[in-house]
């Protein structure tokens, strides 16, 4: 791949067509009538990272917000800018229906390549989807202990001649409730239609 971020990103929006370059994302598998599929799930929990704006960002800054959280990173050519453009495709489609509930959201890529993605790389990557979404990054530590509370899996690739690498990383879609526990994984494998129907369906 080359050695800048979002390539293939238009491509891979035009397309929408899920490469891979990580390990499958999720799915929903149900749980009992009207019980969110994640209830229970210990996925989530305090982080600290950094914006665009090089401000310090925690999770409990959203206390009160449902958050719709995906790790990924601005390098990658293919999964990430395809999940990512459908995601907030979704919540476009979800925020034109609702648009009170849609302000009570909080969408969020987590980057797990802090060595590459810098404050201005992932404000980049994330305003070319959405002014909605908010992009993160942080120390190799930091990242990592991110990643760990969401059970995110990362992994850095052999780098090429020219210096490049991919990540290997799960794809995973998080819609979190108010309290920051999780709901329900969004179906980035599906289409836009599908990912509002979910956020619709979990938010009240």
């Amino acid at each position: 791949m080359r050695n800048t971020p979002f390539a293939g990103l238009f491509a891979g929006l035009a397309s929408l067509s899920l490469l891979a370059c990580g390990v499958p994302n999720g799915e929903n598998t149900g749980g009992p009538a009207g019980e969110p599929p994640l209830a229970g799930a210990t996925i989530g929990g305090p982080f600290t990272l950094v914006n665009s704006a090089g401000e310090t960002v925690k999770y409990s800054d959203f206390d009160g917000k449902y958050r719709i959280v995906y790790f990924g990173y601005a390098y990658c050519p293919d999964v990430c800018p395809n999940d990512v453009g459908k995601l907030m495709l979704g919540y476009k489609a979800f925020a034109e229906a609702e648009p009170d509930m849609a302000e009570q959201i909080q969408p969020m890529f987590i980057t797990i390549d802090p060595e590459r993605d810098t404050e201005a790389v992932v404000g980049e990557f994330a305003a070319a989807f959405s002014p909605k979404l908010m992009g993160l990054t942080g120390t190799p530590e930091q990242v990592k202990a991110a990643a760990d509370a969401f059970k995110v899996f990362y992994s850095k690739g052999a780098e090429s001649e020219g210096g490049g690498y991919l990540m290997d990383h799960s794809n995973i879609a998080y819609l979190m409730d108010r309290d920051g526990t999780p709901l329900a994984t969004l179906p980035v494998d599906l289409g836009p239609e599908d990912i509002a129907a979910e956020i619709a369906k979990w938010t009240s």
